[in-house]
């Protein structure tokens, strides 16, 4: 694997900060260094990830200015070593506004698990979705402007260019392959999105809080950080049988509306969030179809609830994902249904700490089964322990059956 600078841009920024005169105790520095080890459960116990990881925070803050950033290093076994910049970015404040210009996590919605509203940030699922998620959302160079009405807040933010999802590399575990007659070639040519105004982003949201409710309301116009994989197949006139299958993945423009809401009904915690999706890109079987895909609208939403029993804070979520003027030769199934469950507690002063987290995909009885045990010697020094259990054979979790693991995690803060 090359080696991946991420922000160089950054980097600069940092050192700036330091050339004009910031004295080195003005600033506020934690960060944390951490050992991951994962070993499979299936085909000869081979480790799945050996990973050092150096993360640090660097922020400051004077009168109306501040600023973080945010590098990291990942040391993979028989890899390059990972450098990069998760945030670098500066906030000035004003009386009634807050402009944040940079590289930057932003986090919308009320999901857990899951991205419905939650779509500015790509993701990196180089390792599907087990990393924290602070390290699946990548940070990405916008200009975020909050504007302060009351208990009200209007967000515009604009992404200059374009970043799309980081998928698993060829030879990944993660990688699920194609389930094709041959072995398909792929042409990049119309995978790259040029970087010009016209193909930025845009990005808008109200919220607004009371005593009995928060609300917020969204809205976008985007790219699809996952690219569509358009397919054109070669037919034999005699055999009608493929003699070669070209994947040619691109990225479509993606608008979309949507909000959520949460609200406190005696002991529980209610949440809902939605999105309606226009112009989705949709893999077809119609050999009809023109390179395989179709354009469609689909409504994704859930409504989830937390609350306490036997001092175990729980959480459940249904989430419905609905394509509309469906097609029978459309992969995706009309209607795809998942549920997430949590269920956390803690013993010993918070010291000990047990999870159980999953996701069951009800559409094909798969699932994704992550239990943990952390246990911390001192604020500083952690230790967890945890499984990934994947269930069935077919669907989103299904065909990483082979996938199990179990790992740990020593975790040193500063």
């Amino acid at each position: 694997m090359k080696r991946r600078i991420f922000g160089t841009a950054g980097v600069i920024l940092l050192l700036l900060f330091f050339n004009t005169g910031i004295k080195a105790e003005s600033l506020n520095l934690t960060g944390y260094v951490r050992n991951y080890t994962g070993m499979l459960l299936e085909g000869g116990n081979d480790f799945s990830i050996l990973q050092n990881t150096f993360n640090l925070n660097l922020e400051h803050s004077k009168g109306k200015i501040a600023f973080k950033v945010n590098p990291y290093i990942y040391d993979y076994q028989n890899k390059d070593l990972e450098i990069g910049l998760r945030q670098a970015y500066i906030d000035i404040f004003f009386k009634s506004m807050d402009i944040r210009i940079g590289k930057q996590q932003i986090i919308w919605g009320k999901a857990d698990g899951v991205f419905i509203t939650d779509v500015i940030s790509p993701k990196d699922l180089r390792e599907f979705l087990l990393p924290e998620f602070d390290e699946i959302r990548m940070g990405i160079t916008a200009v975020k402007v909050d504007y302060y009405i009351g208990d009200s807040t209007l967000e515009l933010v604009w992404v200059p260019v374009f970043s799309p999802t980081i998928m698993p590399e060829a030879d990944s575990i993660w990688n699920p392959g194609f389930d094709l007659p041959l072995q398909p070639e792929f042409d990049y040519s119309r995978k790259k999105v040029e970087e010009s105004l016209k193909n930025s982003e845009m990005f808008f949201k109200y919220s607004t809080t009371s005593s009995a409710i928060d609300l917020e309301f969204m809205a976008g116009y985007m790219w699809d950080d996952d690219p569509t994989l358009h397919t054109v197949k070669n037919i034999d006139p005699v055999t009608m049988q493929p003699e070669s299958i070209t994947i040619i993945p691109e990225h479509h423009r993606l608008a979309l509306a949507g909000g959520s809401f949460s609200t406190t009904l005696g002991g529980y915690v209610i949440r809902g969030e939605g999105a309606y999706y226009f112009g989705k890109y949709f893999l077809s079987e119609d050999p009809m179809i023109e390179e395989a895909v179709v354009e469609k609208d689909y409504l994704q939403y859930l409504i989830g609830v937390d609350f306490t029993l036997l001092d175990i804070k729980m959480s459940a979520q249904f989430i419905q994902q609905y394509i509309l003027d469906y097609d029978d030769p459309i992969v995706n199934d009309r209607v795809e249904n998942m549920m997430t469950f949590l269920a956390t507690k803690d013993f010993l002063r918070e010291t000990l700490f047990l999870e159980l987290f999953s996701y069951i995909g009800l559409n094909d009885g798969d699932a994704l089964i992550r239990g943990k045990v952390k246990y911390k010697f001192s604020d500083e020094l952690e230790i967890l322990l945890g499984a990934n259990i994947f269930t069935g054979t077919e669907g989103m979790f299904g065909r990483y059956n082979k996938n199990d693991m179990v790992y740990a995690k020593v975790k040193y803060s500063f």
